[in-house]
């Protein structure tokens, strides 16, 4: 079986990651509140220390209580996980990944999300050559 890499995230930690995105920043308790069925509070502790380990969330001592915040945007996190994928299941095929996903997503493509397409397809011609 492969091991996992360091960089990518249990399912419960992606969904501590989507808490603290959420809120910006929070305590043990105020994650664990957020969670759906959440584990006890030694675990949700556990857990975002490994997140911390991983260099995803940052841990603030300033004050009584610890408080975790992001390390990174969830916009840059997120573009960041997109580029793992690409780089997976598509090296050096960009357009191929793209065509991937409009074709998977055709029909709820909305005419706002066509024109956004649209005009970041305009950019790239401009930029690429």
């Amino acid at each position: 079986m492969e091991k996992k890499r360091k960089r990518e995230l249990a399912a419960r930690e992606q969904q501590i990651m989507d808490v603290l995105y959420q809120l910006e920043k929070a305590s043990v308790a105020e994650v664990r509140e957020k969670l759906t069925d959440p584990p006890s509070y030694s675990a949700v502790r556990t857990m975002i220390g490994q997140l911390e380990r991983k260099g995803f969330v940052h841990r603030d001592r300033s004050g009584v209580k610890h408080i975790y915040s992001p390390v990174k945007s969830k916009r840059t996190a997120s573009r960041s996980a997109l580029r793992s994928v690409m780089e997976t299941f598509f090296p050096k095929s960009p357009g191929n990944a793209l065509a991937a996903l409009i074709d998977d997503s055709a029909k709820t493509l909305t005419e706002e999300d066509l024109d956004r397409l649209e005009q970041a397809i305009k950019r790239a011609r401009k930029e690429g050559r």
